[in-house]
């Protein structure tokens, strides 16, 4: 699916099946993106303040700059997944899945990361982790 730069604020994409989409520089603000597909997604430049995204599959998806400050990632699977420069702070990364991650220069400031599993997870320059 092209929803490339769509303003999609506030939409319930609920288990909604956008996997490979291209959702570069859409504006996910506030969207319910709980248990979503969004393996191999596109985000890049994505706007995701306090978007839900709990329990989605971000696996191999790519947030390089993307915003997702205050969003809910709890349980998300984000294996794979592209961050690098991506804001993600006072993120919910509870019981994340971030394995083999890339988030090089990411903002991590104040991003809740309980439970969440950092195997192999690329950090370098990562801001706000302590």
């Amino acid at each position: 699916a092209d929803l490339m730069s769509a303003d999609l604020t506030g939409a319930d994409l609920m288990s909604a099946d956008l996997m490979s989409a291209d959702l570069t520089g859409a504006d996910l603000t506030g969207a319910d993106l709980s248990e979503a597909n969004l393996a191999g997604a596109d985000l890049t430049g994505a706007y995701l303040t306090d978007a839900n995204l709990a329990g989605a599959d971000l696996t191999g998806a790519y947030l390089t700059d993307a915003y997702l400050p205050e969003a809910n990632l709890t349980g998300a699977n984000l294996t794979g997944a592209y961050l690098t420069g991506a804001n993600l702070p006072r993120a919910n990364l509870t019981g994340a899945n971030m394995t083999d991650a890339y988030l090089p220069e990411a903002n991590l400031t104040g991003a809740n990361l309980t439970d969440t599993n950092l195997t192999d997870t690329n950090l370098t320059d990562t801001v706000g982790l302590n």
